[in-house]
């Protein structure tokens, strides 16, 4: 079972549906024993920094997800989820993040339009898992004002997002959009699940 972690924010319906055409078994859960009975967990997100953090840390289960992926078990972030995996943002003032990868969430600099809407050419920077079958300079589809500017980790890149992708060891996470990215962002998925012994 893969625990796609309902903190009521993000589009979990669409992230559910792309799981299950990716071969998985999700269950969307605010639930502390179905994350640890999970063989991964996917971290959503729409919306700003502060408030979907807020709402995670609601009841501790941003620690719940903290505490898990540091005892190994496999964790993607999506979008603001990506997001909130890292040490601080600069949205709307300044907030600490999960502290999961090393870096800080920053307005995009090299846009003419925000939020930043399509499809990007992704760069493959570095090996990982997630890649497995899928070409370098795929396109992937991305919405975002904010991306994460990572010190290490970064295993995918493009012009209006350095880090669109990042992993290190069990925790990973997107800047982009699988479920919304066609056949290349289920094979994310699937690959994902490789990952967490479900492929």
């Amino acid at each position: 079972m893969i625990a796609i972690v309902d903190y009521g924010v993000g589009n979990l319906r669409s992230v559910e549906r792309a799981l299950l055409n990716a071969g998985a078994q999700p269950k969307i859960t605010p639930d502390k024993e179905d994350l640890r009975r999970a063989n991964g967990l996917v971290l959503p997100g729409v919306g700003a920094f502060a408030p979907a953090l807020t709402r995670l840390e609601q009841g501790n289960l941003g620690r719940e997800v903290v505490d898990l992926a540091r005892r190994g078990k496999p964790l993607l972030g999506v979008c603001l989820g990506y997001q909130l995996l890292f040490d601080e943002s600069s949205e709307h003032g300044h907030h600490e993040g999960l502290g999961l990868l090393k870096g800080s969430v920053e307005l995009v600099a090299n846009s003419e339009r925000l939020p930043v809407i399509g499809w990007c050419r992704l760069r493959q920077v570095d090996w990982s898992p997630l890649w497995d079958g899928i070409e370098d300079a795929s396109y992937f589809y991305f919405v975002h004002s904010y991306t994460p500017i990572a010190t290490d980790c970064v295993i995918g890149s493009t012009e209006t997002a350095p880090a669109a992708a990042a992993a290190r060891l069990n925790v990973m996470g997107t800047q982009f959009h699988p479920e919304k990215s066609g056949s290349a962002g289920l094979r994310v998925y699937a690959n994902f699940l490789g990952v967490c012994g479900e492929g």
